[in-house]
Protein backbone atom coordinates (compact mmCIF):
# COMPACT_ATOMS: atom_id res chain seq x y z
CA UNK A 1 0.00 0.00 0.00
CA UNK A 2 1.27 3.03 -0.89
CA UNK A 3 2.03 5.70 2.02
CA UNK A 4 -0.80 8.31 -0.04
CA UNK A 5 -3.26 5.73 0.19
CA UNK A 6 -2.67 4.93 3.66
CA UNK A 7 -3.00 8.49 4.95
CA UNK A 8 -6.18 9.43 2.88
CA UNK A 9 -7.96 6.05 4.20
CA UNK A 10 -6.82 7.32 8.13
CA UNK A 11 -8.26 10.72 6.94
CA UNK A 12 -11.62 8.97 5.80
CA UNK A 13 -11.90 6.90 9.14
CA UNK A 14 -11.00 9.67 11.15
CA UNK A 15 -13.98 11.57 9.06
CA UNK A 16 -16.42 8.76 9.57
CA UNK A 17 -16.03 8.96 12.70
CA UNK A 18 -16.47 12.32 13.49
CA UNK A 19 -12.95 12.73 14.69
CA UNK A 20 -10.91 16.42 14.04
CA UNK A 21 -8.18 15.08 11.30
CA UNK A 22 -5.13 15.98 13.27
CA UNK A 23 -1.04 14.82 12.58
CA UNK A 24 -1.22 12.98 15.20
CA UNK A 25 -4.15 10.54 14.80
CA UNK A 26 -3.17 10.25 11.38
CA UNK A 27 0.16 8.77 12.20
CA UNK A 28 -1.49 6.67 14.68
CA UNK A 29 -3.63 5.01 12.66
CA UNK A 30 -1.27 4.13 9.78
CA UNK A 31 1.13 2.43 12.43
CA UNK A 32 -1.59 0.23 13.36
CA UNK A 33 -2.23 -0.69 10.03
CA UNK A 34 2.32 -1.55 9.66
CA UNK A 35 2.65 1.19 6.62
CA UNK A 36 5.79 3.16 6.77
CA UNK A 37 5.03 6.60 5.83
CA UNK A 38 7.77 9.56 6.40
CA UNK A 39 6.39 11.68 9.00
CA UNK A 40 6.43 14.92 6.84
CA UNK A 41 3.06 13.67 5.29
CA UNK A 42 1.13 13.35 8.50
CA UNK A 43 1.63 16.90 9.11
CA UNK A 44 0.87 18.28 5.26
CA UNK A 45 -2.22 16.17 4.94
CA UNK A 46 -3.69 17.35 8.17
CA UNK A 47 -3.13 20.46 7.56
CA UNK A 48 -4.54 20.36 3.93
CA UNK A 49 -7.63 18.82 5.51
CA UNK A 50 -8.24 20.99 8.36
CA UNK A 51 -11.70 22.45 8.72
CA UNK A 52 -12.99 20.50 5.24
CA UNK A 53 -15.29 18.18 5.02
CA UNK A 54 -14.44 15.14 3.05
CA UNK A 55 -17.85 13.62 2.53
CA UNK A 56 -18.86 17.06 0.81
CA UNK A 57 -15.92 16.61 -1.28
CA UNK A 58 -16.63 13.48 -2.33
CA UNK A 59 -20.25 14.02 -2.65
CA UNK A 60 -19.43 16.93 -5.30
CA UNK A 61 -16.10 15.66 -7.07
CA UNK A 62 -18.10 16.45 -10.59
CA UNK A 63 -20.17 19.37 -10.21
CA UNK A 64 -16.73 21.86 -9.93
CA UNK A 65 -16.10 21.39 -13.66
CA UNK A 66 -19.73 21.85 -14.58
CA UNK A 67 -20.57 24.86 -12.54
CA UNK A 68 -18.03 26.40 -13.75
CA UNK A 69 -19.29 27.24 -17.68
CA UNK A 70 -22.75 27.55 -16.14
CA UNK A 71 -21.77 30.93 -14.29
CA UNK A 72 -20.04 32.83 -16.99
CA UNK A 73 -23.67 33.53 -17.87
CA UNK A 74 -25.72 33.74 -21.39
CA UNK A 75 -23.64 36.08 -23.63
CA UNK A 76 -20.22 34.17 -22.68
CA UNK A 77 -21.95 30.77 -23.58
CA UNK A 78 -23.02 32.22 -26.82
CA UNK A 79 -19.78 33.77 -27.83
CA UNK A 80 -17.63 30.71 -26.37
CA UNK A 81 -20.05 28.09 -28.96
CA UNK A 82 -18.94 30.56 -31.66
CA UNK A 83 -15.24 30.00 -30.42
CA UNK A 84 -15.48 26.15 -30.26
CA UNK A 85 -16.41 26.28 -34.36
CA UNK A 86 -13.88 27.71 -35.01
CA UNK A 87 -11.46 25.22 -33.21
CA UNK A 88 -13.28 22.26 -34.04
CA UNK A 89 -12.47 23.87 -37.77
CA UNK A 90 -8.34 24.38 -37.43
CA UNK A 91 -8.52 20.77 -35.86
CA UNK A 92 -9.82 19.15 -38.85
CA UNK A 93 -7.21 21.55 -41.28
CA UNK A 94 -4.87 20.39 -39.00
CA UNK A 95 -5.81 16.40 -39.39
CA UNK A 96 -6.51 16.93 -43.31
CA UNK A 97 -2.51 18.14 -43.37
CA UNK A 98 -1.34 15.61 -41.03
CA UNK A 99 -2.77 13.03 -43.78
CA UNK A 100 -0.92 14.36 -46.50
CA UNK A 101 2.97 13.76 -45.07
CA UNK A 102 3.90 11.43 -48.48
CA UNK A 103 3.91 8.44 -46.72
CA UNK A 104 0.98 6.12 -45.70
CA UNK A 105 1.05 2.91 -43.45
CA UNK A 106 1.11 0.30 -46.09
CA UNK A 107 3.86 2.27 -48.35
Amino acid sequence: MSAEFAIVYAALILQDDGIEITADKLSTLVKAANVEVEPVWFSLYAKALAGQDLSALLMNIGSAGSAAPAAAGGAAAAGGAAEEAAAEEKEEEKEESDDDMGFGLFD
